[in-house]
């Protein structure tokens, strides 16, 4: 991870934090996603998220979008860290940032939860589905995000999006993809109008628990946030159940039905019970989720093969385009065992 300049940053802080002291930048490794820092500036504890360094796609790591929405959720009852400034001088640090307060918390990236308690694992998972249902549940127009993404149509819009991405694609062809951008265009449940805030990655990977209580006092890295259906999140947050821990961190094989971890039923039925009324996830949902996710890895592997890629990790993740487009394809030939609503 780039270094940020500490003394353009030291200069910067102290016009907003003239009581500040000891600058210290703590780099968090951070995967795909916009690079993160822990700066402590005197008593100040702070989180600085920026773009990264070079050529990067049009409309992707858009910090500017992060900060907006964060902001405009700041006096919701979604729980997020509450955003202080927006600088977009590129000037400064090489790219655009934002800063932000930093909560003492959680972040668990094991979907198994290791070392935590079967009952505070049911909760924990639960508590995620309920902070969904809240996310969801804010109206656009009332927090000044009305024009934060198109309404309405959002799958077909989505999926012609990550079809052409695809389609642009440098690396072999992955026949289960190619099915299902013939699949999801015919399979798509007409559009019910119902429009929300869509975290685009919401996970419990990018969840923040409280440091000792069973629930989420934090959403984190919303990059790829937009107004759009609530079931394209809600599809997406089901994967832990359809893929394995090779699978970016999933729970099959595990034996975690002895853990305390709830059913894929259980999850969705709670996010049901505390969201507005929608239509009801179908195996489509799950389908899109899993086919967008295969063409994020399918760009990881593209942008390894060119040497640009952000993490370590790109060449190992790469592959699992080929997994997640399976497991989607599994989806649509067997359904998902999803309860009705």
């Amino acid at each position: 991870m780039t270094a940020l300049d500490t003394p353009a940053l030291q200069a910067w802080l102290a016009q907003r934090l003239p009581d500040g002291g000891d600058l210290v930048i703590e780099p968090i490794s951070g995967g795909q996603s916009n690079p993160t820092f822990f700066v402590t500036w005197g008593p100040h504890r702070l989180v600085l998220r920026k773009k990264p360094e070079g050529e990067i796609l049009r409309g992707a790591h858009a910090i500017e979008r992060e900060f907006r929405v964060l902001n405009a959720l700041n006096d919701t009852d979604v729980p997020v860290p509450r955003v202080l400034w927006l600088e977009e001088d590129a000037e400064i640090l090489g790219t655009p940032f934002y800063v932000m307060e930093r909560l003492d918390g959680r972040v668990i990236s094991d979907c198994t939860l290791p070392d935590i308690s079967p009952e505070d694992r049911r909760e924990m998972y639960l508590d995620v589905a309920r902070t969904m249902a809240k996310m969801h549940a804010v109206r656009p127009e009332e927090v000044g995000l009305s024009d934060f993404g198109k309404p309405g149509n959002y799958f077909a819009r989505q999926i012609a999006r990550w079809s052409s991405q695809y389609e642009g694609s440098t690396g072999p062809r992955i026949p289960e993809l190619d099915a299902l951008i013939e699949w999801l265009p015919q399979n798509m449940p007409e559009d019910d109008g119902a429009v929300s805030i869509a975290h685009g990655d919401f996970r419990l990977g990018n969840m923040m628990f409280h440091p000792t209580e069973p629930r989420v006092i934090a959403v984190l890295d919303w990059e790829l946030s937009t107004l759009g259906h609530p079931l394209a999140d809600l599809g997406f947050c089901v994967m832990p159940w359809l893929s394995d821990p090779e699978e970016y961190g999933g729970i099959l094989g595990t034996g975690w039905q002895d853990r305390g971890i709830p059913t894929m039923e259980a999850f969705v039925e709670t996010y049901f019970a505390h969201a507005l009324p929608t239509s009801p996830l179908r195996p489509f949902h799950i389908a899109f989720a899993l086919f967008r996710f295969a063409v994020i890895f399918v760009g990881i592997a593209d942008r390894a093969r060119a040497g640009s890629a952000a993490s370590s990790e790109a060449e190992t993740l790469g592959p699992l385009a080929v997994r997640f487009a399976r497991r989607a394809q599994e989806v649509v030939d067997g359904g998902s065992g999803l309860p009705s609503q």
